[in-house]
């Protein structure tokens, strides 16, 4: 198709969230999966070679136009997002969630050893862990999974790119070297501070299955 590439890099412009390949065959038609996967791999090299101040980037199962991480302190002037800072605790608990899933809360309070049910509805409100069903055991607990949300902000491409135990072992062995260190994380929504698109309004977490 004429074009191709200019019209699917315009859906990239306007879009709030990544898109996937089957979604811009469904939006433009007539086009085959390989043929938008090499429009989408000649933008990804028209930016790279032009060094601009943005880049295209495969994320949480689909691709997004970001902002390059260099030019966020001036990103930060103009949209000026609101800071979300996840605790220790909070990044703890997500990151049991993370590697555990599916996993029930009773599970993430036996590894941690204190209880999480506050933490737990934050994370649910910030759509970085969402609901995914309920345990057939007595009481039917329910049990939870990370959300495409959480691959976007952890700028992850799938669950598949989580840190191996080896590399975790290896950063907790940085931290621990250096002094000064905060006792909370800064997380800057991606959809609030570099993405091209204009961000959505945050939905409240879904009871579904997973999409991911």
């Amino acid at each position: 198709m004429e074009n191709l590439k200019h019209i699917i890099e315009s859906l990239l412009f306007v879009a709030d969230e990544p898109l996937t390949i089957e979604r811009i065959r469904n939006i433009i038609a007539d086009v085959t999966p390989d043929e938008v996967r090499s429009a989408l791999t000649a933008l990804s090299d028209d930016y790279d070679a032009r060094e601009g101040g943005f880049y295209l980037r495969e994320v949480a199962g689909g691709y997004q136009l970001r902002t390059r991480p260099e030019y966020t302190q001036w990103i930060k002037r103009l949209v000026q997002p609101k800071q979300q800072r996840l605790s220790k605790a909070a990044l703890e608990t997500l990151a049991i969630i993370a590697y555990k899933q599916p996993t029930m809360r009773s599970d993430i309070e036996y590894i941690r050893g204190v209880d999480c049910g506050g933490i737990m509805r934050m994370l649910l409100e910030r759509k970085l862990v969402r609901i995914l069903g309920r345990k057939e055991l007595p009481g039917r607990p329910m049990i939870y999974g990370t959300t495409k949300h959480f691959l976007e902000v952890f700028d992850l491409k799938d669950l598949k790119d989580l840190p191996t135990p080896k590399e975790m072992a290896e950063l907790g062995n940085t931290l621990i070297e250096q002094k000064n260190l905060p006792l909370e994380t800064e997380v800057i929504e991606k959809s609030e501070t570099d993405t091209i698109g204009p961000s959505s309004e945050m939905e409240p977490p879904e009871n579904t299955a997973p999409d991911q």
